[in-house]
């Protein structure tokens, strides 16, 4: 998936027609973002992306026909010979939709209620062969994965492969944290979070911003996340 010369193109897929003309709203609003096409139920998405060819596609999780989660696996899954990016946009957030559509090639899964300025760093992010999830969803995820009762102590604890400041974006990200968001809290700006987030997945061989979280919770790095 190479990043395209002009605007990037978007294919919205959602049943809701008013959810639809707000996010045409929004993107459109852009200058590096246009709407090429719109689906109301997921097998007309697919045909619509198959001959459309959008640089992204934007997938709502319950649709008729077929489901974003279906959808995703058929454009972007393992074994898809020429892979799209889909974004899920969705209201609902239960944790097995996450992992199903990660695991499936989405590029990010954002809940409609983050709001427009989420949505266009989500795009944006998707571009730039990055991936956002709205905080949230990333927070409870690390909460799942607290550990349940003491580990049991080791001769030693392996060396971080992390430099300082790659520990301090490590533990940013298990917040939940946008890159704007780490650039603000640490002085730097997003593009320079955005490296280092790609030097902290090399090195921790992270698929993901999630990935990252959740090796800062399992080497012990990420503390407990407070309780709403």
């Amino acid at each position: 998936m190479t990043a395209p010369l002009g605007p990037t193109r978007i294919l919205i897929a959602d049943d809701q027609e008013d959810v639809r003309s707000g996010f045409r709203l929004i993107l459109g609003s852009q200058p590096d973002m246009t709407v090429v096409g719109e689906a109301a139920d997921g097998l007309t998405a697919v045909d619509l992306a198959r001959t459309l060819r959008p640089d992204l596609v934007l997938a709502d999780i319950r649709m008729p026909g077929l489901d974003g989660l279906e959808l995703t696996r058929r454009l972007a899954g393992p074994g898809v010979p020429d892979p799209m990016r889909v974004l899920v946009v969705t209201t609902f957030d239960h944790d097995d939709y996450v992992r199903a559509a990660l695991r499936d090639g989405a590029c990010g899964f954002l809940l409609k209620r983050s709001g427009p300025g989420l949505l266009i760093e989500g795009v944006r992010a998707a571009m730039a062969g990055d991936m956002l999830i709205s905080p949230q969803i990333t927070v409870r995820l690390l909460r799942n994965l607290a550990p349940t009762a003491a580990p049991v102590p080791a001769a030693a604890p392996a060396p971080s492969p992390l430099t300082a400041r790659e520990q301090e974006i490590a533990r940013l990200v298990a917040e939940g944290l946008t890159n704007a968001e780490i650039g603000e809290r640490l002085f730097i700006t997003a593009g320079t979070a955005k490296t280092h987030i790609a030097n902290v997945q090399a090195k921790v061989r992270a698929r993901n911003r999630v990935g990252i979280a959740a090796w800062s919770w399992e080497t012990g790095l990420a503390g407990p996340a407070p309780r709403e």
